[in-house]
């Protein structure tokens, strides 16, 4: 110990080093022996495993090392060489047998048979054994001790060729054997064959890429040498020398050339086009290594065209493949020069391929295009159609095309010519927030598409987080940008979506709706953030405010601003008096705005800092939200005295908008402004509908706040008392406006809002008093049930509504409120009646019922929700319901053919009611069919009583309504049927008209035709489904051997050879694996399809509006399935599209030379 640290102690000596020990020189002589086959002497261990593994290798056959042994493939080869020069035939002959057994072959073929026989007969010999069975699948086996087969055997044939590289590989015998021998498998009918062959075939030519590389460089060293010796003399052993071994090297060098060029003709130019996605993967991404690994060779059109061809695979994965071919080849700039013609021939396709229907190739095709950029090889026109994938559903696909517009238009630094150089990078901010804002010029109108183009490009730009000079440009503290009013609508949309952004909320929908996680260093980084934004707006922030007060555009995302930030900041670095001026102006901006933006923004902010705040900041906010109602209060009660007195509606609407979206967050505590409302709606019935509505929002919400005001356990009796009071006088208002709006509507007048509004309040009322859920409590007097006739009247009026056409409804609705306002909101608020026994299901569950599919995808999947919840309730009879259905359906029919109308209107209802019976005849499928058989044969039985009711009259009834549940009939209740109707019909003169009978004929003739067929009831075999996930696995069958198994499995491609398979050209696989997409807006110029994109999103921006919650708002409480049909509004009003963001293209030439 004391000799080491001595050791250690000793200062560095110069000059030579000392002589190294003795046992250092272990490793080298190991390297030695180890090239030279012997054993390294200097462990014993060593020399007992070297022995081991040479016994190992005299009892395995080399199929076995490749099976198990992977580790002794190298000493196997080593062997192999060196019994090769005096065992060529032996040798040999265990290659080929290993060659034929790694393909699964359990062959009987002997040396003799092998040297004399042809190749064609061996493989037509083992073509037989695969047809008999007699293979055994190692290349697909899932065996454990199999899984590392494939790489086991690709070690192999690169360590033979490579230990080959002195002798063996040029002797012009053993590889040419091998080489037809793996191209003639490469071409035989069973896939496993092909497989493997395929596999050996391309690691041979890789592997003879790697010694003919090593020979180039021996080539170049030996003709440096020799032009040396020239200049010293002409002549000489030396130069001879030199010579012969240049000559040697060229020559092996050609003959690796020749070998290559014969496997690529034999076996890749007819396996890229196999039927098996794999082996077609496999033969490009070999080719795209040969490309870049041995350009002197593969680097020309007549190699370089298959990777062109294979962009049109129909298989996604050989797509994806040769596009990653295609990256690596252009990430070299040497190989640009030569790429001219291709990248000509296949960039169109290469675009194409950025939209392509697998996500995976859509984002490598993106990223290929990315190198085309940066050599210069596209134009700016050609770029048109990547900008229509910045607003895409995938997010994978918007990021990438995100990070190409960042490169390319905001950065410039695509077109630079060395690979690492980010020319944009030094720019200061300014002129990057300046060509961001060039972009967002052209969603202007939309916010959304603005949140949609903002989100892809935030991870890339970060001058979107360098929030002082954000900050500086919009209060025009920056001379070199002049803000436009457009300009600053659009840069204090991306400040509040970029501040999202950095504290990890989500600026546009999830595709999957997953709630954000985040790990404790995630919180870090996003508390970070959140502490450097509130730093860039803690003075600056009022400022902002008083210039933007006044512009509903920038003042709602400004106030939201207040809601990101970090309040905490405003007590430590003493800004109180900021935080109080922020306040201040919040508050100034909710009594100078009406929208329902800037109105919801304002409440917001202050109620978060009522909340978030402490001691003295917190004081402030809660006085001053005091201030804002008992003033909102007053503008109220004003505005309705000088309603009263004959002056203008405008002051009382603006004023109800604000105490409805303040009611929305917290209780407004005033007894008379209730009665005040309740005393101008009832005396003043020619107020315009939208102030009605307003005026029945806001009672309603005081109504909902006293009631959860309550305490359940010791109710107050003047509380309940003056909750009574006021939910009489709200059902009185209701009611009458359920009676008289029906009766407007019929006149031409025109109620929408105010209908929906008054079906929406009164259900929200009947569940908010539900009889049964305050029954046997002290508040038992609150519970209300709605009467019959009050009942028929709301779904009057809700059919009214459900009836609108969508030109008028949009015509009619509110934009602001337009989600509350629709078809679908009223037929939640009747199925919520239902769902939650509220009303009794006899009338109202069958009506809604009938309704089906009459009105829309959406208002169809509500009803579909419906259906499926009730069906969980064990108690209520769903045969009862659809056949009660059939029969509203089938009524409204009767009465338009009664009633003499057109004969369009009359066939849209004939037709919708044989649509409803086939939507429900179809809910019995698989084991529901055999369950409910009973409810199918109910429905059958009171359908036909239905139908004689009234002869011929109603007979239609059985041919429009039940046709379809007559396939649900099991065969032995047919004949039962059969005689009920032939029984009813005994006494009945048919002569008459036959055109009324003919529906019964019809009926009868379908009941015979399906008893003759004896039809016993089994599970109806659905449509394949495409299930998401894992497949499933297939069992395997116990009494049938393994290897028979995959021998049958290997002629699964029947008839298929090398000639008979797929082939892939250019010309025959043009949209071969595209996205076929016939929108319309395709044939519309591109500036017509941005404007009307808004129109289209317009339900993308009510559902991501309608995700900020009022928690405050107390509500009916229901089962689990009241919630899932609310969320309905939102999923089924999100339409998901594709805008084009046409004037880009001219945009990415002029911001290339823009200079701000």
């Amino acid at each position: 110990m004391e000799e080491t640290l001595a050791s250690l102690r000793r200062p560095k000596r110069r000059g030579r080093p000392p002589r190294p020990r003795e046992e250092y020189h272990h490793a080298d002589f190991e390297d030695v022996a180890e090239a030279d086959g012997l054993a390294p002497p200097q462990s014993k261990r060593k020399r007992a495993a070297s022995a081991a593994a040479a016994a190992s290798l005299e009892d395995q056959p080399l199929i076995d090392i490749i099976k198990h042994n992977g580790r002794l493939i190298s000493h196997a080869v080593k062997r192999l060489v060196e019994d090769y020069e005096s065992k060529k035939n032996s040798v040999t002959f265990q290659i080929l047998t290993m060659l034929f057994e790694a393909c699964g072959a359990k062959h009987e073929i002997y040396p003799d048979y092998l040297r004399e026989s042809d190749v064609d007969d061996i493989v037509v010999s083992l073509v037989d054994l695969a047809r008999k069975g007699l293979v055994e699948d190692n290349y697909n086996s899932k065996h454990k001790d199999l899984k590392n087969f494939k790489e086991n055997l690709v070690s192999f044939w690169d360590s033979l060729v490579l230990e080959c590289q002195n002798g063996p590989l040029f002797d012009d015998l053993l590889f040419q054997k091998i080489k037809d021998y793996v191209v003639a498998l490469s071409c035989a009918p069973p896939r496993v064959y092909r497989q493997v062959a395929s596999l050996i075939g391309l690691q041979l030519v890789t592997s003879f890429i790697s010694v003919a590389k090593t020979l180039s460089g021996q080539r170049e060293t030996t003709q440096r040498q020799l032009n040396a010796e020239k200049k010293k003399q002409s002549d000489g052993p030396l130069i001879e020398s030199l010579n012969n071994r240049l000559a040697l090297t060229h020559a092996n060098i050609t003959y690796l050339e020749e070998l290559m060029r014969k496997i690529f003709g034999g076996l890749f130019m007819h396996r890229y086009r196999d039927v098996d996605p794999e082996i077609r993967m496999s033969c490009i991404r070999s080719l795209g290594i040969w490309v870049v690994s041995y350009p002197s060779l593969f680097l020309q059109d007549i190699y370089l065209k298959y990777l062109g061809w294979t962009l049109n695979d129909k298989n996604a994965g050989v797509r994806r493949t040769s596009i990653l071919a295609l990256q690596s080849l252009y990430e070299v700039d040497d190989n640009i020069p030569s790429l001219g013609l291709f990248t000509e021939r296949f960039y169109a396709r290469m675009i194409q391929l950025a939209d392509d229907i697998d996500v995976s190739v859509a984002v490598s095709a993106i990223g290929l295009i990315k190198q085309l950029l940066r050599h210069q090889l596209l134009s700016d026109d050609d770029l048109g159609p990547l900008y229509d994938l910045l607003i895409d559903e995938p997010p994978m696909i918007r990021r990438a095309i995100g990070e190409l517009v960042y490169d390319h238009l905001i950065a410039q630094n695509i077109k630079t010519s060395h690979p690492g150089a980010r020319d944009g990078e030094n720019e200061p901010s300014e002129v990057h927030i300046g060509r961001m804002l060039q972009i967002l010029r052209e969603f202007s109108d939309d916010s959304v598409l603005s949140s949609y183009v903002i989100d892809d490009i935030w991870d890339d730009m970060k001058a979107m987080k360098d929030w002082r000079c954000i900050v500086s440009v919009l209060l025009d503290e920056n001379p070199a940008i002049e803000l436009t009013d457009m300009d600053g609508t659009n840069l204090v949309r991306m400040l509040h979506a970029s501040a999202r952004k950095a504290v990890g909320e989500r600026i546009v929908p999830a595709v999957d709706n997953r709630k954000l996680y985040y790990n404790k260093g995630q919180k870090e980084i996003l508390e970070n953030s959140r502490r450097e934004i509130t730093s860039a707006l803690l003075t600056r922030y009022p400022q902002l405010l008083r210039k933007f007060i006044s512009d509903k555009a920038k003042i709602s995302p400004l106030v939201d601003m207040m809601t990101l930030l970090k309040l905490e900041l405003y007590s430590y670095k003493r800004q109180e008096k900021h935080f109080k001026t922020a306040i201040d102006l919040i508050a100034d901006a909710f009594f100078k705005h009406g929208e329902k933006g800037p109105l919801r923004s304002c409440i917001k902010a202050i109620i978060f800092c009522c909340t978030e705040c402490q001691a003295d900041l917190k004081d402030y906010a809660e006085n001053k939200l005091k201030n804002l109602e008992d003033e909102l209060v007053l503008k109220v009660r004003t505005a309705i005295k000088e309603v009263e007195a004959g002056d203008d509606e405008y002051s009382l609407l603006v004023n109800l908008k604000r105490l409805y979206e303040l009611q929305l967050s917290k209780p407004v505590k005033n007894d008379s402004l209730f009665e005040d409302m309740y005393r101008i709606l009832a005396h003043l019935r020619d107020m315009d509908n939208e102030v009605k509505s307003f005026l029945l929002l806001n009672m309603h919400l005081q109504v909902a706040w006293c009631l959860h005001a309550i305490d359940g356990e010791n109710p107050s009796e003047t509380c309940i008392d003056e909750l009574l009071s006021k939910q009489s006088s709200l059902f009185d208002q209701l009611y009458y406006y359920l009676v008289v709006l029906p009766t407007y509507q019929k006149e031409g007048r025109s109620t929408t809002v105010l209908s929906c509004r008054v079906c929406i309040i009164t259900a929200e009322m009947w569940c908010l008093f539900k009889k049964s859920k305050y029954s046997s409590t002290r508040l038992e007097s609150l519970g209300y049930l709605p009467q019959p006739d009050m009942v028929q009247k709301f779904w009057k009026l809700c059919e009214q509504q459900l009836n609108i056409s969508d030109e008028t409804e949009d015509e009619d609705a509110n934009e602001e409120y337009i989600e509350d306002t629709n078809r679908d909101a009223v037929m939640i608020a009747a199925a919520k009646l239902v769902l939650a026994d509220t009303v009794s299901k006899d009338y109202l569950g069958p009506e809604i019922v009938s309704h089906y599919v009459s009105h829309g995808a959406s208002t169809t999947e509500i009803i579909k929700h419906l259906i499926t919840s009730l069906k969980k309730s064990t108690n209520f009879d769903m045969g009862a319901l659809f056949f009660e259905a059939l029969k509203r359906a089938y009524e409204r029919y009767m009465a338009h053919v009664h009633d003499g109308e057109n004969q369009i209107l009359t066939g849209k209802s004939y037709s919708e009611c044989q649509d409803l019976a086939s939507r429900l005849a179809g809910s019995y499928v698989g084991s529901a069919r055999i369950k409910n058989k009973s409810d199918i044969l109910k429905i059958i039985q009171d359908g036909v009583s239905f139908a004689f009711v009234d002869l011929p009259n109603q007979l239609s009834f059985l041919e429009a309504a039940l046709l379809p549940f007559v396939s649900k009939l099991q065969s032995s209740d047919i004949p039962d049927i059969l005689a009920d109707v032939e029984r009813r019909t005994q006494d009945t003169n048919m002569v008459g008209d036959q055109g009324a009978w003919r529906p019964f004929f019809t009926f009868v003739e379908h009941l015979r035709d399906k008893h003759a067929k004896n039809e016993v009831l089994h599970e109806e075999e659905e449509k394949p489904v495409r299930r998401r996930g894992r497949p499933r696995k297939v069992r395997d069958v116990p009494d049938v051997p393994d290897h028979q198994r995959c021998g049958k499995k290997l002629f699964r491609d029947d008839g298929h050879n090398s000639s008979g398979e797929e082939s892939i050209s250019a010309s025959d696989h043009q949209g071969h694996g595209e996205d076929d997409d016939s929108d319309g807006d395709a044939d519309q110029p591109l500036i017509n399809t941005i404007r009307s994109s808004a129109a289209k999103l317009r339900s993308l921006k009510v559902s991501q509006q309608g995700t900020s919650s009022h928690k405050g708002v107390p509500g009916p409480s229901g089962n689990a399935d009241l919630l899932l049909l609310i969320g309905l509004v939102g999923a089924s009003s999100i339409v998901q599209n594709r805008i084009v963001m046409a004037r880009l293209i001219c945009l990415s030439s002029c911001l290339i030379n823009s200079v701000w």
